[in-house]
């Protein structure tokens, strides 16, 4: 009789510790040494980027981060899980396309024609045909900025009314749309950006062309990703962290072969060679993430290594983690840039005792020597950030 394998908490945050925290003997040295090892970087709020690169690296520089978040042959930034921004190493961006981006871009497409229809500006033709212009102006330019695409596409720089009649009613231009949509369907990828390192104005280039895979073949190849950054975890984390439908969820689960775990809160999925490879707790460290770190944004079933008692102060209404200190593979307090370049932090859990603490400290320090004159404030507030620089 076969039995079920049971994997604890203890034995996922070795995992989780091992593969996302490196304590200082086992820091990467590259962006992309990092993006590897979390499967992709979160780039919605631009500071995220520098600052959970940082975090994991052994020198961060930001010089050296910001060259290789713009070398398009080593990381691409990409509209990806949830139609959320992630930069992403290249080599897994076709992954990324087939299996969440143009998925997520026939959904735009769909949501904008019927806007067109809607307002009186056009039909599938006339939005095929302003694709193909915009795509030619980006062409000849090389790159440019929405704006400049706007005034550049006639008819591009038309507003639609989005929800109307509603309390929440809003205008907002065709070029907005169609340039996200573009974007996620792999046509289209960021180029430099506009602005300070915390900005999220850039431009538009053409994306480099990928290799085409069947979408059951991308989706099957992403969850086996995951499982190796994150699992082991449940049908419920995939389908949070991806976007997708619980079918196309499970099935992508058992293209892939998962084995079936035990866990606290239920049934999960493992790759088989971590089972007959169990990992070994590294020694206790201390790191700290920014807001939106793709840790703490990669499980929807988070207990396993935060007490949910701490989420209401480290989590916004949306459903947005703010900045987050972590010691020994668990989430145990929280921490914030004042004005003055100070970073402050607070324990939410019961004192881990000194060595932990000097490990903060020493964190803390290393993270302000990384900032050095730089400031930042996260894109989506949270209460224990907040209170860390009133």
């Amino acid at each position: 009789m076969n039995t079920v394998p049971r994997i604890t908490d203890a034995q996922r945050r070795a995992r989780l510790a091992r593969r996302h925290l490196p304590d200082p003997g086992r820091r990467a040295s590259t962006t992309r040494e990092v993006a590897e090892s979390v499967l992709a970087l979160h780039a919605t709020d631009a500071a995220t980027v520098y600052l959970s690169a940082a975090a994991r690296m052994d020198s961060p520089s930001h010089e050296c981060i910001e060259r290789e978040l713009y070398e398009r042959e080593v990381l691409l930034r990409m509209t990806a899980m949830r139609c959320t921004l992630f930069v992403v190493p290249t080599a897994l961006a076709p992954v990324m396309l087939a299996a969440v981006g143009r998925p997520n871009a026939a959904a735009r497409m769909k949501g904008l024609l019927r806007r067109l229809e809607a307002n009186g500006y056009g039909d599938a033709a006339w939005l095929e045909n302003i694709s193909r212009s915009t795509l030619e102006a980006v062409r000849e330019r090389g790159e440019a900025t929405t704006a400049e695409l706007a005034t550049a596409v006639p008819g591009l720089d038309r507003q639609l009314i989005v929800s109307p009649g509603k309390p929440y009613e809003s205008r907002r231009s065709i070029a907005t749309d169609l340039l996200f949509a573009l974007a996620a369907d792999g046509h289209l990828t960021r180029a430099g950006r506009r602005g300070g390192w915390t900005s999220n104005q850039h431009a538009w280039t053409l994306a480099p062309e990928l290799p085409d895979i069947p979408a059951p073949l991308a989706r099957a190849e992403l969850v086996r990703q995951w499982l190796d950054a994150f699992g082991p975890g449940t049908v419920s984390d995939l389908k949070w962290w991806t976007g997708w439908t619980v079918t196309e969820t499970r099935k992508a689960v058992a293209a892939v072969g998962a084995v079936e775990v035990r866990l606290d809160e239920g049934t999960g999925y493992a790759l088989t060679e971590h089972l007959e490879a169990p990992v070994a707790a590294p020694e206790p460290s201390a790191v700290l993430l920014p807001a939106l770190d793709p840790t703490p944004m990669g499980w929807r079933e988070r207990g396993f290594y935060l007490d949910p008692d701490y989420a209401p102060a480290l989590f916004d209404r949306m459903g947005n983690i703010g900045p987050t200190v972590w010691w020994d593979g668990r989430i145990v307090g929280g921490w914030a840039q004042r004005k003055d370049g100070t970073l402050a932090w607070r324990l939410l859990a019961t004192d881990p005792g000194r060595e932990a603490r000097t490990s903060i400290e020493a964190e803390v320090a290393r993270m302000t020597v990384f900032l050095g004159e730089r400031r930042f404030t996260p894109a989506y507030r949270t209460p224990l950030e907040r209170e860390l620089t009133s």
